[in-house]
């Protein structure tokens, strides 16, 4: 049985300040696996890598097209893996939208200089 909501942990920096290393999402991955997922630009994801399948990424729909969904980093300089380098990612490859972040409960403000 495939259960409709997903955890995922954020294991790299690409999506901040809004999500950082070390955070659980909860994702909905639908009831009707094998439909797709309804997304907008804008919200959140977890797709698999099309070079690496097994890869599983967080990025955020930045527009559609026939072939699939572009995503994007929010921090580029952080190394992002993301559609710049692989171009649309196809539909069949979107896990899931991210419905929010469950941990930590709270994040401590920024250190001061």
């Amino acid at each position: 049985m495939r259960w409709p909501i997903w955890r995922v942990a954020v294991a790299e920096r690409s999506m901040e300040p809004r999500l950082r290393t070390g955070d659980w999402l909860l994702v909905w991955r639908g009831l009707r696996p094998g439909r797709p997922v309804r997304i907008r630009p804008g919200q959140v994801v977890v797709a698999r890598d099309p070079q690496r399948p097994q890869i599983l990424l967080v990025k955020r729909a930045a527009w559609h097209e026939a072939g699939g969904w572009w995503l994007d980093s929010d921090y580029k300089w952080a190394g992002a893996v993301d559609s710049a380098r692989f171009g649309l990612v196809p539909f069949d490859l979107i896990e899931g939208r991210v419905l929010g972040r469950y941990f930590p409960f709270r994040r401590a403000g920024r250190p001061k200089p």
